[in-house]
């Protein structure tokens, strides 16, 4: 008993180093890495083009300066993102930014990012945000222009436009070039093959016709 006791720990204690050891992004090993998106790559990220050929135009993009399609969803946001195809200086920095844009009672819906925490700074408006931690609490906030939040690495967030009249606006930055993002309705309902109705019945205690009635209202 004692000896599988001593194992336990052991392992345990080796995961959590291990854990603590891990970074979103791995660090640079050279002063940049423009990507090279000439071709499709396979790995975990972008090849690099040859440094002698690195220019100052690799380094800046005008993405973020102006605002996105809010039309284009129903839910009244858009959101722009850095990517090493706009920015190829980006490559291996371990970061990326986003402008989002919400019209008046725009929301950005329920959604994680798993390979990165993000800071979110309000420029224009009243927005409502918030995240639900692993016990189910839930930390939310009002920002105003120059107010800033954190949203944890992998945990369920939303933004909210308060205004009834104006459009908010805010810049995001979160730490890995590609963090990802994961729509939780959206992850539920509409995945390809879908999740069976029985799971996702007793899932959200609802019923097959609720079922069917949110894949339908959000395009599954």
């Amino acid at each position: 008993m004692r000896k599988t006791n001593h194992s336990l720990l052991h392992l345990l204690l080796t995961l959590t180093l291990l854990l603590g050891s891990t970074k979103p992004d791995p660090d640079p090993l050279q002063d940049y890495c423009i990507a090279d998106t000439a071709e499709p790559s396979y790995m975990n990220g972008a090849p690099c083009i040859n440094p002698n050929f690195a220019a100052p135009s690799h380094f800046t993009t005008s993405v973020l300066s102006e605002p996105g399609n809010t039309k284009a969803t129903p839910l009244g946001f858009s959101v722009k993102l850095t990517n090493i195809t706009n920015l190829p200086g980006l490559n291996t920095m371990g970061m990326t930014m986003a402008r989002v844009d919400l019209d008046a009672h725009g929301l950005v819906p329920l959604h994680s990012h798993p390979r990165a925490s993000e800071v979110t700074i309000c420029l224009q408006g009243t927005l409502l945000v918030g995240f639900v931690n692993t016990s189910n609490y839930l930390f939310t906030q009002r920002l105003r222009p120059g107010d800033s939040f954190v949203f944890p690495k992998g945990l369920i967030h939303f933004l909210y436009n308060e205004e009834t009249m104006g459009p908010a606006v805010a810049m995001s930055g979160l730490n890995s070039q590609n963090p990802g993002a994961q729509l939780s309705a959206v992850a539920a309902f509409t995945s390809k093959p879908s999740i069976p109705d029985e799971v996702l019945k007793k899932s959200f205690q609802i019923t097959g016709q609720d079922v069917m009635r949110i894949r339908k209202n959000l395009g599954g």
